[in-house]
């Protein structure tokens, strides 16, 4: 069991350390945003959740309240629910039957690699849907429907079944509002799965989608005017323009006609590596700044093609390893800064919103809803079953959302940093800056002999009679490991606790911008700029 300093000595010792061994990086901060920066919306980091156990998250005759006061948690910091997609692989093995209570799945046996497998089959009924009446206020909802099967009349029943759960008084009242309906999931890799032959096209899917599209945008009255769209594409990687499956050869095949024309956004998916296999994992290289950049500018050409045809762009299932994450890795400290770090520099790029994946006993889940037996690192006994809880990254939403705020309107920008571990970013509101997220990526690990730092300076640049802030605020995230799975507080406080509401009281630094600030390696603070 990793051990962990108290929060006050912690904090004295990362002090010391840091005056031992920072040297000095100068940094600019523009004070005012261009009229064209990017807009952040207050969903930016939001959760695509994996159907099989949809009702261990929501609930199914009430609220799953840990997983409520969660997401209500993000809300309050940003005014806005984290947007909920409901779908992943066992979207494309569903099927609808009326006399279903809630759902029936059937699951593989665990392993060691994968504790907690997805179902190979899922039925559900009217009440699977209706529990998304449990969500919170004003959440924003996309629900997946089968394609992989092929069946047109099991997409069509399912999406009735959505809309009458849409049309509830309860889910009406509370303003929960179904934004795309995305048919199908990673259709480029049903060749590679046994849903379609190996000779599988994007031509032939494309053909396939709009068929299907027209029979669902049927059943739900989707229309030019409707509030629900389709979400397009959802594919697992792109050829970005080069033979294969792209939003560019989707678009150049026909995706956006006829039925296509509901489409209002583009999803692609995104994993860091895969742990499908087992083996091993680096927690510094999911870390690394200029990984996580690379991960992402990848997908450049597609989002210049996509925003081209007036289309957003998502990240519609993303996270560290696919096949629910790698032990000792995702399930970390190290994993919350790549989180942070990954959704704040995906703005930059254009993309809208970012849908880290989840489900019940995930190695990468921001929040785990429901008691565990099994561990989920490998699928031994636990002595004492796991109760609810948040893990790590679930730091970096609250983090992101105290950043972003409550206007509805923030702007951030990357802030140009020369040193290989540290990203920062500036926040800005009424084009005014008002907060800057700084990240020391580098892994403090158990066996590292000393927990160097850097010394930031801060400077802004291209004032022009604007008053620069003379004081700031900090606010630490403490980390004593990279590599722990518990422990964290932000300014003090925890999220750790047994109804995943906040607890203690905040800790937090005021100082001279003048002073600039250290960072320790492992390290994220929000700083507060004050006239």
């Amino acid at each position: 069991m990793p051990y962990f300093l108290p929060v006050q000595k912690f904090l004295f010792f990362a002090v010391i350390v840091s005056r031992i061994s920072a040297f000095n990086v100068s940094i600019s901060i523009p004070p005012r945003a261009a009229i064209n920066a990017p807009r952040v919306l207050p969903s930016l980091i939001s959760l695509s959740i994996e159907l099989d156990r949809w009702t261990d998250w929501a609930g199914t005759t009430s609220r799953n309240e840990f997983f409520f006061n969660t997401l209500d948690n993000l809300r309050q910091l940003t005014g806005q629910p984290p947007n909920i997609r409901i779908g992943g692989n066992t979207e494309d093995h569903t099927n609808f039957h009326q006399d279903v209570e809630f759902s029936e799945t059937t699951f593989p046996p665990f392993t060691p690699v994968v504790p907690y497998p997805e179902a190979t089959n899922v039925t559900v009924g009217d009440s699977f849907y209706a529990t998304t009446r449990f969500l919170p206020p004003n959440t924003h909802v996309t629900w997946g429907v089968n394609l992989g099967l092929y069946n047109i009349t099991t997409a069509v029943l399912e999406t009735a079944s959505i809309i009458k759960a849409f049309a509830l008084p309860e889910t009406k009242k509370a303003g929960i509002i179904l934004d795309y309906l995305e048919i199908g999931n990673e259709p480029d890799l049903y060749k590679n799965n046994g849903l379609r032959p190996s000779t599988y096209n994007i031509t032939q899917w494309v053909d396939e989608w709009l068929a299907f599209a027209q029979n669902v945008s049927a059943a739900a009255n989707l229309g030019p005017t409707s509030r629900t769209k389709f979400l397009g594409a959802s594919f697992a990687g792109s050829s970005h323009g080069a033979s294969g499956f792209s939003p560019q050869n989707a678009f150049q095949a026909g995706l956006l006609t006829g039925p296509g024309k509901l489409i209002s956004a583009i999803s692609q998916h995104r994993y860091s590596g895969s742990f499908c296999t087992g083996g091993s994992a680096l927690l510094s290289d999911l870390m690394t700044k200029s990984t996580i950049r690379s991960n992402l500018t990848v997908f450049a050409p597609d989002i210049q093609a996509t925003v081209s045809q007036g289309l957003g762009y998502i990240l519609g299932e993303t996270n560290s390893y696919s096949c629910h994450g790698a032990p000792g890795v995702s399930n970390t400290a190290g994993a919350a800064l790549w989180t942070l770090d990954y959704a704040l520099f995906a703005t930059q790029l254009g993309i809208s919103t970012v849908f880290f994946h989840e489900g019940v006993g995930f190695k990468y889940s921001l929040i785990q809803p429901t008691t565990l037996a099994r561990s989920t690192l490998d699928g031994s006994s636990l002595p004492t079953p796991a109760p609810p809880h948040v893990q790590p990254q679930y730091y970096a939403a609250v983090i992101a959302g105290e950043a972003i705020g409550k206007t509805g309107k923030a702007q951030v920008l990357e802030i140009d940093i020369d040193h290989p571990q540290i990203a920062g970013y500036s926040f800005y509101e009424d084009y005014l800056l008002v907060r800057a997220v700084f990240i020391n990526s580098k892994a403090y690990l158990p066996e590292s002999t000393i927990r160097t730092s850097v010394h930031l300076d801060f400077k802004f640049t291209n004032v022009h009679g604007f008053k620069a802030a003379t004081t700031m605020t900090l606010k630490r995230l403490a980390i004593a490991y990279a590599t722990d799975a518990s422990g964290l507080t932000w300014g003090g406080q925890t999220y750790e606790t047994s109804d995943g509401r906040v607890a203690n009281s905040v800790v937090t630094e005021t100082r001279l911008v003048s002073d600039g600030l250290d960072i320790q390696e492992t390290e994220v603070i929000l700083v507060v700029f004050e006239s």
